[in-house]
């Protein structure tokens, strides 16, 4: 991994460029397709703009709701997001433990049994790195009787329709953070790609700390990926390998992809960590949104274009494009294919 240091992927994002809430209809969506020359289009022309052959490869993880607002005994608020299950569960957290974060953490020792309307429902049971707790869910349906969308911080303003906050194909529940490139997609994009002989193909990553973690490090080295969840069914595989062009959407397909490329497991967990000087084998084009500076997003989005993407995103800024989970996206072609 390259000496970069991690003041080399911060920029100025104006709080005014940050989207609160979705656009409607999904497809609406601003896209930047990285040039030369560079045009501006949005998200309904994406069909136009890939080529029959080409495998568009989409993350069909299901956000479940992974947040919640419990009290402890002397009637303190403590927030919980519930990160990934460990041990004996279920995916809606049903007699299980799960690692999480805990705010206020400071206050809250291992013992302690957090309550929701009076009765107990989850208690502190361990103790792990980066501030992260293990937490054992004492009761049944909890997420479905108080979980709330993990929406990031940046996001202040409620979502009028949770179902915003999940992909038209999402399936399979586990993640705690959408794969937000995969909101602007709709049925009749994905019908009109059927159309242009684009191809679909699904595969899951269980989005978690790795993703959204920030990088603290003054280096980009010194960053630290968690582990994340992924399958690829052999089948999906094959369809990789055989196509024209593979075009990810959002950057956790393409960690899966690259991971199963790097290791020759279509199934397992990844600390992959994309950055300058890698070794692409799988991806060609990206399909990706706008991301928070000073992140391991934007160190890919570097390793995929190469420093072009300052200027990308200066001219996203200077357009009015919306930035991060909610807003716009942008179309990247791999550099030196």
């Amino acid at each position: 991994m390259n000496e970069l240091s991690t003041a080399e992927f911060d920029y100025e994002l104006p709080p005014e460029a940050i989207a609160q809430h979705p656009v409607e209809p999904r497809d609406s969506a601003r896209l930047l397709v990285a040039g030369p020359p560079v045009q501006h289009r949005t998200v309904v022309d994406l069909p136009a703009l890939l080529e029959p052959g080409d495998l568009l490869v989409v993350n069909d993880t299901k956000v479940i709701p992974a947040r919640l607002h419990l009290k402890k005994p002397t009637g303190g608020a403590v927030e919980v997001l519930l990160l990934e299950p460990t041990g004996n569960h279920d995916s809606h957290g049903r007699g299980s433990e799960w690692q999480a974060l805990v705010r206020p953490g400071k206050r809250l020792p291992v013992g302690t049994t957090l309550e929701l309307d009076g009765r107990a429902v989850m208690k502190i049971v361990g103790q792990l790195d980066d501030g992260r707790r293990l937490v054992s869910v004492l009761v049944d349906d909890l997420l479905e009787e108080a979980g709330e969308m993990p929406l990031p911080p940046y996001i202040t303003e409620p979502l009028a329709d949770p179902e915003r906050y999940q992909t038209v194909f999402a399936e399979r529940p586990g993640s705690v953070a959408a794969p937000t490139a995969g909101l602007h997609l709709t049925n009749d994009v994905l019908n009109a790609l059927d159309e242009r002989g684009v191809e679909l193909a699904r595969v899951e990553l269980r989005v978690g700390l790795g993703t959204f973690r920030p990088i603290s490090a003054e280096m980009v080295a010194d960053h630290q990926m968690h582990q994340e969840t992924y399958q690829v069914a052999p089948e999906v595989w094959h369809q990789i390998n055989d196509a024209q062009r593979v075009v990810a959407v959002g950057t956790t397909v393409v960690r899966t992809l690259e991971a199963v490329a790097q290791s020759g497991n279509l199934a397992g967990s990844t600390e992959l960590f994309i950055s300058r000087g890698f070794d692409w084998q799988v991806v060609d084009r990206l399909l990706t949104n706008f991301h928070v500076p000073r992140s391991s997003l934007l160190v890919l989005v570097d390793a995929f274009v190469g420093p072009s993407w300052r200027q990308i995103y200066r001219d996203a800024l200077d357009q009015g494009y919306r930035f991060l989970s909610f807003g716009d996206a942008m179309l990247l072609d791999r550099l030196n294919q």
